[in-house]
């Protein structure tokens, strides 16, 4: 592998440097590198960020290969700036034995796009009456370190607590997609003014708060880790904050689309704004912006839902739930918290890379810009503006709620411990 030099990046968006990759290692990290023998990146105005960690995509291998592959999601990953990625469990068959789970991670390191770190089920088949094998998938050779059954809630309060006293014998975490099933039933967007104007079925905001309450308590009570998906209400938030100002073990994420999207947009009954949690209001989005900002809310995970066309060009109630994000989350992320002046780029790194790898107990990633370390890094040019293309997406899927919306910067390059992946915003 030849030697890189990235001249002239502007490192976590600080005074301009280079860096020198040799091999699957940074070397050094200065000013005026030699670039003999190197291949060189000029980077003059680009922003040079740690690798980016999702710690909530849905690969839907096993089993759903119409909607997406472990390769073309990382694929999809990689043109995002990602260079690891959490696989969720909900899979055909579920991903609650440690053969599934390592099948995932086998073929994640068959891929090389990006790395894939399995999050194996809590409860067999996702039912949520019996603990999947947690130990079994965190002594596999993939080494599972997050537990959830996303995609439905462990709404059995005696199942959670046992999950989290399970997993805190090897440090694991459970994270929870909290939503309460029965204050659900037959909702179909948040509940509120719009909801009652379309006449339909409203998703109210305690639904998610009451399961968050009473997951951080349970944490507490256990001394383990939970860590809360989607987080979507501004009620969310304060529960959150008063939990970690309690000093418990509690984490939380926010997807691309809640610090962007509002509720509004479901009156074009274009089932691309249909998703789980749903979009909420101005004000919702307001308040998890400004948590992510003050730390509240520890890292923006994509919550990647690829869906093949038919499950989401329908009618709004037949519509499956979900959007594709790895290939436009960090432009969502530059205009909504960058551009407004609520984050500065170091302030990306620490929500998209170090936070997420941490929480993840991921090895080799979230690592800070310096000699020594692996190479996974993700250049950025943050003075690009376009608009989104599905068509040229790596993912298999297409339903993104951007199309044709015009949102700023473009990864470049991305480098997975030292091979480029991405090159000219092009797949390597």
């Amino acid at each position: 592998m030849s030697k890189i030099l990235i001249r002239g990046a502007k490192v976590l968006g600080g005074e301009p440097q280079d860096v020198l990759i040799d091999g699957e290692s940074i070397e050094a990290v200065g000013t005026g590198l030699s670039a003999e023998g190197a291949t060189v990146v000029e980077a003059e105005g680009k922003i040079l960020l740690p690798g980016l960690v999702d710690l909530h995509t849905h690969l839907r291998e096993p089993g759903r290969e119409d909607s997406e592959t472990v390769l073309t999601g990382t694929k999809a990953a990689a043109v995002g700036g990602f260079t690891a990625v959490h696989a969720m469990a909900n899979t055909f068959p579920v991903a609650d034995t440690a053969g599934v789970v390592e099948q995932v991670w086998r073929l994640g390191k068959e891929s090389g796009y990006c790395d894939v770190q399995p999050v194996g089920a809590v409860t067999v088949g996702l039912e949520g009456k019996k603990l999947a094998e947690l130990g079994a998938m965190h002594d596999s050779a993939a080494g599972v370190k997050v537990f959830s059954d996303d995609g439905k809630c462990v709404d059995d309060a005696v199942i959670m607590r046992r999950a989290l006293e399970y997993v805190k014998a090897f440090d694991g975490v459970v994270a929870q997609h909290a939503q309460e099933p029965r204050l659900t039933e037959g909702a179909q967007m948040n509940e509120g003014v719009v909801s009652s104007e379309l006449g339909l079925g409203g998703w109210p905001a305690v639904a998610e708060e009451s399961i968050i309450a009473r997951d951080v308590l349970l944490a507490a009570h256990v001394g383990s880790r939970v860590h809360i998906c989607h987080l979507s209400t501004a009620g969310s938030v304060e529960i959150v904050r008063w939990a970690k100002s309690k000093g418990w073990n509690v984490t939380a994420e926010v997807t691309p689309h809640h610090l962007l999207l509002t509720d509004e947009l479901v009156r074009t009954y274009n089932p691309v704004y249909k998703v789980n949690p749903p979009l909420r209001t101005e004000a919702d989005v307001m308040a998890l912006r400004e948590a992510l900002a003050d730390g509240t809310i520890d890292c923006v995970a994509t919550d990647h839902a690829p869906h093949p066309h038919e499950d989401k060009d329908c009618e709004w109630a037949a519509a499956a739930m979900g959007m594709v994000g790895l290939e436009t989350a960090l432009s969502v992320v530059q205009q909504t918290m960058v551009d407004s002046g609520l984050l500065d780029w170091a302030g990306v790194a620490d929500r998209m890379s170090f936070r997420p790898a941490a929480i993840g107990r991921l090895e080799g990633h979230g690592r800070p810009v310096s000699a020594g370390e692996p190479a996974n890094l993700t250049l950025v040019d943050p003075a690009y503006r376009g608009a989104v293309d599905p068509s040229g997406f790596a993912s298999r899927s297409r339903n993104t709620p951007y199309e044709g919306r015009e949102l700023p910067g473009r990864v470049t390059h991305t480098w997975l411990r030292g091979r480029a992946t991405v090159v000219d915003g092009n797949l390597a």
